[in-house]
C-alpha cells in the first residue's frame, strides 16, 4: 500500500528537479562559475564553454581572478560588480556550502553544483532562500539532452 505513494513521490521529486533544470537553463543569463581558471584540463571550463556557446554569459569566479574565454574573472562572488544569475559550482562539496552561501548574500536566482558536488544542507538552505537548486548535475550534459 505504501508503494504507490512511494513512487508517486520519487516521480514527483523527478519531475521537480526537471522542471527546476529547464527553469534554470531557460530563464538565466549570467553565470558565475566558481572555481573557472584558464587550465584548460579542467572539467570548469570546457563547461563554462558550452555555457557560452549556448548564450549564456559565464563569469569566472577563481582566486587567482583570471580572463577565461574572454570574459574578466573575478576572485569571489562578492566581488562581481553587476547582478549573477545562476552560482555554478565547481570547488569540492566540503567547500561548496560556503560558496552557496555567497550565493545566497550576493541574491542570485539559483545554484548549481556539479557532478559529484553534494551537499544536502547547503542545498536545503539554498531553497529556504527561495532560490532554484540543482545538484550533482551538469549543465552542459543537461543542454546536450535537448
Amino acid at each position: 500500500m505504501g508503494t504507490p505513494e512511494a513512487t508517486e513521490t520519487s516521480q514527483d521529486s523527478t519531475t521537480d528537479v526537471e522542471a527546476t533544470i529547464d527553469r534554470v537553463l531557460d530563464e538565466t543569463t549570467t553565470w558565475a562559475v566558481v572555481g573557472l581558471s584558464t587550465n584548460t584540463e579542467r572539467a570548469a571550463h570546457g563547461v563554462a564553454g558550452v555555457l557560452q556557446r549556448a548564450g549564456k554569459r559565464i563569469v569566472p569566479v577563481h582566486p587567482s581572478a583570471a580572463t577565461v574565454h574572454g570574459e574578466p574573472g573575478y576572485a569571489s562572488l562578492g566581488d562581481i560588480p553587476f547582478p549573477v544569475d545562476v552560482v555554478d559550482v565547481f570547488v569540492r562539496s566540503e567547500l561548496a556550502g560556503d560558496v552557496a552561501d555567497q550565493a545566497i548574500a550576493i541574491g542570485a536566482k539559483a545554484v548549481w553544483f556539479q557532478l559529484d558536488v553534494i551537499d544536502e544542507d547547503a542545498a536545503a538552505r539554498v531553497r529556504a532562500a527561495g532560490l532554484d537548486m540543482v545538484m550533482d548535475r551538469c549543465p552542459a550534459i543537461e543542454l546536450g539532452r535537448r
